[in-house]
């Protein structure tokens, strides 16, 4: 008994000499254990987020955006500590502390921003989610085992292009639509952000550090300063180079001064060989259609010979006239000026492409004239059947008082969906228009839209996921990936369509003014009010007749979606077609990204001053002519007037 109570005593003796008080500690060491008690509290790992672009720096953004970007980056944080723990959420009791050392790393690159109070983010949110799910397992179990292996056949490649981008998004968004319906706590992991978060840990096989995750589904590019200053010294070798070139240019163009009788003549021959096979290949498409080849002769008894008060429509290309032709059926009558070589290709084109299409929102082709005169020289004229009521574009901006009611623009948009979809997935090979906007879309004497002007248009070769093309369109109805880098795809179309959905339903332009007089994007405008919950106040005020709340609201939804900036986040065509006729679930429409990938600045900038509709991609890109000819094409307005 005597020994163990001295056993105990020299037990207890030991303990204290272990025992070394806080106070003994001051200084920066004290500091350092303090901090690491804090950050030990919280299981998130923050410091990935600056290993994945050590050396980057933040843009100056407003603070919306700065608060979309923090989120965004908090959600990465998420994914990586899903993968790492089968866990979507910290505990609660350390949500303060994460927050904490959140705001630590924000206050690296952006100095004095206090995150909860600037963007209205409460402490408990990053520790609550959606539908009390705080598991990998509670989510399986909510998400149907067959959904998640689309995601994943889907997701589990590089995701840095944007057809597996396209394809991967679409799939999260429908499992958020079908499944994860239920309520959410707060907006820092909400139903919304929960499939991208898992599809982050474990669709990917790259995990949510890898560049193109990060880009694709939480909207981060983590662009280095160095590669801009790659990018300056490219810009400045172009430069160099095209000094060059210029000047071997200007001793050539010297040189052929000598030779030009025979350039002169070289060339004729050359618009000789194009004209005949420019006039077999009408030839044979006559043989193989119901096309009916007029004569010049009975072009000019069926204008009048092209009077004046028969134009009905000009262009760059030229003019449009209304005609009558014998058996009394009255025509609309393109009529192509400065015929040359090139003009002769474009207008090949335009005939072979309306030509190869048949369906009950496109307008019809009835024929065409090819003649020359001594007097009036190339003539290249297409007619097509008289829309009466004219173009959206007229109804909408023009000169008729009464507003269109909504039955007829459910009419306009849902046939004009159908016309495109046709396009893209009825033809073959598939067509697309490239210059979707309200003046080429006419109306027939029933308001049933017909999709016109198909000098722009594309044939897409089978099995190819986009066109590098020179970039032609409409300033406001331009997709921005088409705009910027020429890469056009189905979906350009798509946006197009969303934009001119817009306008008809706000009764608003494609650029509209604001209070300091600044043009903006109608689509920027629209997605503004659709963010705040006020979709209905895109619609056009006074509309008559105008439908129910719901299914006004869904015509919305799918315009915004459509104009989405994101190319993924746009449907196809058909698609288009479904939500809008039938009670398919709209998708929920994702974040735009937090550094657009064109301004309006940079679109104006890129203006051609030759037209006055038509863009050029920016500097550094290969530059663009509509037609590849001299001229544009501007509005073509076919009316009974």
């Amino acid at each position: 008994m005597l020994r163990f109570i001295y056993l105990l005593l020299f037990l207890l003796s030991v303990s204290q000499l272990l025992i070394i008080p806080s106070a003994s500690f001051s200084g920066p060491r004290r500091t350092l254990l303090q901090n690491a008690t804090v950050r030990s509290q919280c299981p998130l790992s923050f410091e990935f987020l600056r290993g994945l672009a050590p050396d980057s720096k933040r843009p100056n953004l407003d603070t919306h955006s700065e608060c979309q970007y923090i989120l965004q980056g908090l959600r990465l944080v998420l994914a990586d500590h899903l993968r790492h723990t089968d866990s979507f959420l910290p505990p609660l009791d350390s949500a303060d502390s994460c927050w904490g050392v959140y705001q630590s790393l924000v206050g690296e690159y952006v100095p004095g921003f206090d995150i909860r109070r600037r963007c209205g983010f409460e402490t408990s949110w990053i520790a609550r989610g959606c539908m009390n799910i705080t598991t990998r397992k509670e989510f399986e179990r909510a998400v149907p085992r067959a959904a998640l292996d689309d995601v994943e056949a889907a997701c589990n490649q590089s995701l840095l292009n944007n057809s597996p981008c396209a394809s991967c998004t679409v799939k999260l968004a429908g499992i958020r639509a079908s499944y994860l319906q239920g309520a959410s706590v707060g907006n820092v992991s909400d139903c919304t952000a929960y499939p991208f978060i898992y599809a982050a840990a474990f669709s990917n096989q790259f995990g949510p550090t890898d560049v193109g995750t990060t880009k694709c589904l939480f909207n981060l590019d983590f662009t280095s300063p160095k590669s801009h200053s790659k990018k300056k010294k490219i810009v400045i070798s172009v430069v160099v180079v095209a000094c060059v070139v210029i000047l071997i240019l200007g001793f050539a163009v010297f040189w052929f001064v000598r030779h030009r009788k025979e350039r002169l003549l070289k060339q004729k021959l050359k618009s000789m060989r194009t004209d005949t096979n420019m006039s077999s290949g009408l030839d044979s498409i006559s043989a193989s259609t119901t096309l009916i080849r007029f004569t010049f002769d009975e072009i000019k008894a069926a204008t009048r010979n092209f009077a004046r008060d028969h134009i009905i429509g000009r262009g760059g290309y030229g003019n449009v006239y209304k005609g009558v032709l014998p058996d009394g059926s009255e025509v609309a009558l393109k009529r192509f000026k400065n015929c040359s070589a090139a003009g002769d290709a474009s207008f090949t084109h335009e005939v072979e492409v309306i030509a190869s299409v048949r369906h009950v929102n496109l307008v019809a082709l009835r024929g065409y004239c090819t003649a020359t005169t001594p007097l009036e020289g190339h003539q290249r004229i297409i007619v097509c059947d008289l829309m009466k009521n004219g173009s959206v574009h007229d109804h909408l901006f023009g000169l008729v008082e009464n507003k269109l009611s909504w039955p007829i623009r459910q009419r306009i948009a849902l046939g004009t969906a159908r016309g495109l979809s046709y396009l893209h997935s009825g033809a073959q090979p598939s067509i697309i228009h490239r210059d979707i906007k309200a003046s080429n879309i006419l109306l027939d004497d029933k308001f049933e839209p017909k999709v016109a002007d198909f000098g722009l248009a594309k044939f897409t070769p089978e099995g190819m996921t986009h066109l590098s093309t020179r970039v032609a369109g409409t300033m406001g109805y331009v997709a921005p990936e088409y705009a910027l880098y020429g890469q056009l795809t189905e979906r350009s179309d798509v946006y197009s369509f969303g934009v001119v959905l817009l306008e008809l339903l706000s009764g608003k332009k494609a650029l509209i003014a604001v209070n300091d007089g600044q043009p903006t994007l109608v689509t920027d405008w629209a997605w503004s009010l659709v963010r705040k919950g006020r979709a209905l106040d895109v619609v056009e005020e006074d509309m008559p007749e105008l439908g129910p709340p719901e299914l006004v609201e869904k015509y919305v939804l799918v315009a915004v979606l459509c104009s989405h900036p994101q190319l993924y986040a746009r449907p196809t065509m058909d698609q288009v077609v479904k939500m809008l006729d039938t009670d398919v679930a709209i998708p929920s429409i994702p974040e735009r990204p937090i550094s657009l990938i064109a301004n309006l600045d940079d679109i104006e900038r890129s203006v051609s001053s030759s037209g006055s509709g038509t863009l050029s991609t920016p500097a550094g890109y290969q530059t663009y002519n509509t037609f590849e000819h001299e001229g544009e094409k501007e509005d073509e307005n076919q009316s009974g007037r």
